[in-house]
């Protein structure tokens, strides 16, 4: 018997050490450390030559930089976005503009030099260059050339070429390696391998978690180390980088509320009218006669302005501020051919700064209207460019805006509140002529919502709001709608001939009228000295800087009142 049992027990003890093996096998591969190596191209995303990773902070964007003869450039789209949205591309002309606030530094794209007021300063590479892309032709700008006008700090490390970006100087916890280890992909022993790490290696821990902690090396991979590897935990405040002072950009102010109002000019002949406009009116310390306005592609613009007319506002004491318009000669002037080029501007804004001295004006008023998405950078340019010339001669630069929206976010108002004096809100035209639907021409709603967008992106005391002295008469007519704009006294006769009754209506802030004649429905929103005075006090509940007027002799005299109420607070 003994002699059967002998062989079953061997046999059963030898499963139980093959399971036992196995399971131990199992159990090793289970627990034990993967030693495969993560693809470095994969795991930066590198599908190109060239391409260099960038890492900002403690994440990598989607951006990439390049490295061209050993020399590190960002694409201008990375610039702006990231560094710095000031640095302007000349197409036309092949130029890179930065303005500061007395001058604008250029360089020739792909030109080792750029030129300031210093002078020409040559470097050992291009500052620029356009290299090809699957858009056509990509504007690059050396690192240590975007470092000139902005504080942020790199480095770039190799297998594979990658770089370290720091734009900001956050307190960081960091901790050091217990013992050599690797930093894996994810957490888990199974994790391809990123890298190794040795001891007293120190890295920045960026999430800890139970077992793992997500960390950054030195050298920018970013994966995860077990907890029991780090040790030493600590909280760092690294020191700034402050290369760059930023310039201060002063401005021209008034040390009293703005009321200005516009003066249609529209031929030499017109500056006959003012004495005879300013009648009646009260507390004007601004007026922006219309009296200059591109006629062609090259910069050129024509002029009604007149000494005498300077020196009779300045015996009253208002300021003139010479208003340039754009779309005058419409039918002739595309912004976007003048404002492209370089040179353009600059011989428009040299021929406007000449006009000014010559009539010893005080100021000049931009009103560029319907200006295309694609035309913005180079409006904003212009702009910039401008404020350099006005503040070198003592010139107050404003710049007429419409109401805010989405569609105009291309005026750049923000960096309008940088470059110019005063930002003006062409604060009406909320319901125009062409427009769907019958309303009012600046409810209360819409006034308030424009100035609180505006002072959103530009310092109250830079923003002035426009209020209208005109109303529109709405005739509904079967399924046509027309409407006239009329002065206040032309709007109130209006009601008083067709026996309309008015009525305070609480949403627009308006007196408000109708009435059905035949086939023909009338409606008004009548501005007048009770709807001014709530626009009014919206604008002192924001502390602007003052009033503007659409326009001179559409207003009731009492209108003066007012305003002058207002300043007075």
């Amino acid at each position: 018997m003994k002699k059967k049992l002998i062989p079953a027990l061997i046999a059963i003890v030898l499963i139980i050490v093959i399971v036992a093996a196995s399971a131990g096998i199992k159990l090793a591969e289970k627990y034990s450390y993967s030693k495969e190596r993560a693809d470095l191209e994969e795991y930066f995303g590198i599908t190109g030559a060239g391409e260099v990773p960038v890492i900002l902070q403690d994440e990598q964007i989607e951006e990439t930089a390049r490295i061209i003869d050993g020399i590190c450039y960002f694409d201008l789209v990375t610039v702006k976005k990231y560094f710095n949205d000031r640095f302007y591309e000349d197409k036309n002309e092949g130029l890179l503009l930065y303005t500061l606030p007395d001058e604008t530094v250029r360089t020739v794209i792909g030109s080792q030099e750029y030129t300031s007021k210093e002078g020409n300063i040559s470097g050992d590479y291009p500052l620029s260059r356009y290299e090809s892309g699957d858009e056509g032709e990509i504007l690059y700008i050396a690192a240590d050339y975007v470092k000139k006008f902005s504080n942020f700090s790199y480095e770039v490390f190799a297998q594979p070429d990658r770089m370290q970006v720091y734009t900001r100087w956050e307190e960081k916890t960091t901790a050091y390696i217990a013992k050599d280890t690797a930093v894996r992909y994810q957490g888990g022993v199974k994790s391809p391998v990123l890298t190794d790490v040795a001891a007293g290696d120190k890295v920045t821990v960026l999430e800890e978690m139970e077992n793992w902690s997500k960390v950054k090396t030195a050298d920018a991979f970013i994966g995860y180390v077990e907890n029991k590897r780090l040790e030493n935990y600590a909280q760092e405040s690294p020191i700034p980088v402050t290369d760059y002072e930023e310039p201060e950009y002063t401005s021209l102010s008034k040390p009293y509320k703005i009321n200005m109002t516009w003066h249609i000019v529209a031929g030499v002949a017109g500056n006959d009218t003012l004495s005879s406009a300013l009648e009646g009116t009260k507390g004007i310390n601004t007026i922006s006669p219309t009296w200059f306005a591109l006629t062609d592609n090259e910069g050129n613009f024509s002029s009604f302005a007149s000494k005498d007319y300077v020196d009779k506002a300045h015996e009253k004491g208002i300021e003139v501020w010479g208003l340039i318009d754009n779309f005058t000669n419409k039918e002739t002037v595309s912004t976007y051919e003048v404002l492209s080029y370089t040179g353009k501007r600059t011989y428009l804004i040299n021929n406007l700064i000449e006009e000014a001295l010559k009539y010893n004006l005080d100021g000049i008023n931009v009103d560029f209207e319907e200006i295309s998405q694609d035309a913005g950078e180079h409006f904003i340019q212009f702009i910039r460019e401008l404020s350099v010339a006005c503040r070198a001669n003592g010139l107050v630069l404003s710049v007429d805006n419409y109401v805010p929206t989405g569609y105009t976010d291309h005026y750049n108002r923000k960096e309008q509140g940088v470059f110019a004096d005063y930002v003006v809100i062409m604060g009406y035209d909320e319901h125009y002529s062409g427009s769907a639907e019958a309303g009012s021409v600046a409810s209360i709603g819409f006034v308030e919502e424009g100035i609180r967008k505006t002072v959103d992106q530009v310092p109250p005391e830079k923003v002035i709001n426009a209020l209208p002295f005109y109303t529109r008469i709405w005739e509904t007519k079967g399924a046509a709608l027309t409407a006239q704009a009329v002065g206040m006294e032309m709007a109130e006769q209006f009601v008083k001939n067709h026996s309309m009754e008015t009525h305070w209506d609480e949403t627009s802030c308006q007196n408000y009228a109708e009435i059905q004649e035949g086939d023909s429905f009338y409606q008004v929103w009548l501005e007048d000295e009770q709807s001014i005075e709530a626009k009014l006090n919206i604008m002192q509940k924001y502390k602007i800087a003052g009033v503007a007027s659409w326009r001179l002799g559409f207003e009731k005299a009492s209108i003066w009142d007012v305003i002058e109420n207002y300043r007075n607070q």
